[in-house]
């Protein structure tokens, strides 16, 4: 296959737990050509979806990657760009990291374009802009903790005083960056709402705070409606809120419990039907948090920890996804 990866710069990229990396190191395995470009780099001419993309060669040194200070080496060679029509490509995957802001957008429409033309866009940019990543649970309200989404301060605060403690989170954001955990008297609580809303001009979700985070914010991944084995447990480090490994929270891999299985097996196939053939599904205890599908992650640490080979489940369904649409 001819694969094209939208993402973000390959010189950003973490490769000792990226799971685009992981995708793209075992499509080379596998023979298949790996292209890559930066969603900045797309353009509409003459009816046409383009992408200003180069071919990607992982090296034999990618693995490890990494000096003492985190700086990546050279794991790939890459040739000068050119201008390729989206179409050519046997799959299209649009990896490109939050935060959904309007470039993000912009990129979905330009790929609603191609796929028009019939590219093959995994996940579809329709799904994309739908799903929002926090309100989608909202569509499997009997799997969530009690929630509320408002830009109203005193509606928040309302819901403060009837839950207790609570958690108040951005809608376009990633790896825990903006999440206030709010308790009452709280002596910041009004400056962490008017920051946290832009003085009542921005909707952000408020959920139940969850004692569970305490035993990790589970990662579920989802791969054409099917959940991997494997969970990655995102454990806070003491005294933190946020399990997020960005926030610095350490990944403990667990097998699916029958309450995981159960969420996984309902939401699987709505989220096929709707064209995200990957997804994250963030669930703390028996709860339902977030839906991600922009570019889910955790195969590195799921794969190292217990032999699963996610990136190899996930290769074996877009060929199979790629076959059958051909």
């Amino acid at each position: 296959m001819k694969l094209l990866f939208v993402a973000d710069p390959l010189e950003t990229f973490k490769t000792h737990k990226d799971s685009t990396f992981a995708m793209m190191a075992e499509a080379q395995s596998r023979g298949h050509a790996i292209w890559a470009m930066v969603a900045e780099d797309l353009a509409w001419r003459n009816g046409r979806v383009l992408g200003k993309a180069s071919t990607v060669q992982i090296t034999a040194e990618a693995l490890p990657p990494f000096s003492k200070e985190g700086k990546a080496s050279a794991w790939f060679t890459r040739t000068e760009p050119a201008w390729i029509d989206l179409g050519d490509f046997d799959a299209v995957l649009m990896r490109k990291d939050p935060p959904f802001d309007q470039s993000y957008l912009y990129a979905t429409w330009l790929l609603d374009m191609a796929e028009a033309r019939g590219a093959r866009v995994f996940n579809r940019p329709a799904a994309l802009r739908d799903w929002n990543e926090k309100l989608a649970i909202a569509r499997f309200a009997p799997f969530t903790a009690p929630t509320l989404v408002s830009g109203d301060p005193a509606l928040l605060r309302l819901f403060l005083a009837e839950q207790g403690d609570i958690v108040v989170k951005p809608l376009n954001a990633m790896g825990g960056a903006g999440v206030f955990r709010l308790r009452p008297g709280d002596p910041n609580l009004g400056a962490i709402l008017e920051t946290a809303t832009r003085h009542g001009t921005e909707t952000v979700m408020a959920q139940r705070y969850l004692p569970e985070i305490r035993d990790g914010d589970k990662r579920i991944l989802l791969i054409d409606g099917e959940a991997v084995p494997f969970s990655l447990a995102r454990i806070p480090q003491p005294g933190e809120t946020r399990g997020n490994l960005a926030a610095g929270g350490t990944g403990v891999a667990r097998p699916l419990t029958d309450r995981d299985r159960e969420i996984a097996t309902a939401l699987g196939p709505v989220l096929k039907a709707a064209g995200l053939f990957l997804v994250g599904l963030d669930v703390i205890g028996d709860w339902l948090t977030e839906v991600n599908v922009t570019s889910p992650t955790c195969f590195r640490e799921i794969t190292g920890q217990t032999g699963c080979n996610v990136a190899g489940l996930f290769m074996d369904a877009l060929e199979k996804a790629v076959r059958s649409e051909g």
